[in-house]
């Protein structure tokens, strides 16, 4: 596995909160964040990094979502 870096798109809240809405890979398809299912600073064992991860609900399947400032990434293949 290798770290993927998406963009994606987030509300910021005036707390410094931050909710993403939507991931977009980069050949421009985009994809609606459903729910999310937790927000907690960890680290990816599988890519390494660390950072905030969001614990999301993508077509019905639970990913991971990390927001390494100023990046976001998820675990690739």
């Amino acid at each position: 596995m290798k770290k993927r870096f998406v963009e994606v798109k987030a509300i910021f809240h005036e707390d410094g909160s931050i909710t993403p809405t939507h991931i977009i890979w980069d050949d421009t398809r985009e994809f609606e964040i459903e729910e999310i299912l937790d927000i907690r600073k960890a680290a990816s064992l599988k890519v390494g990094g660390q950072g905030l991860r969001y614990t999301v609900r993508i077509l019905d399947k639970k990913k991971y979502l990390f927001y390494e400032e100023p990046k976001w990434c998820v675990e690739g293949k």
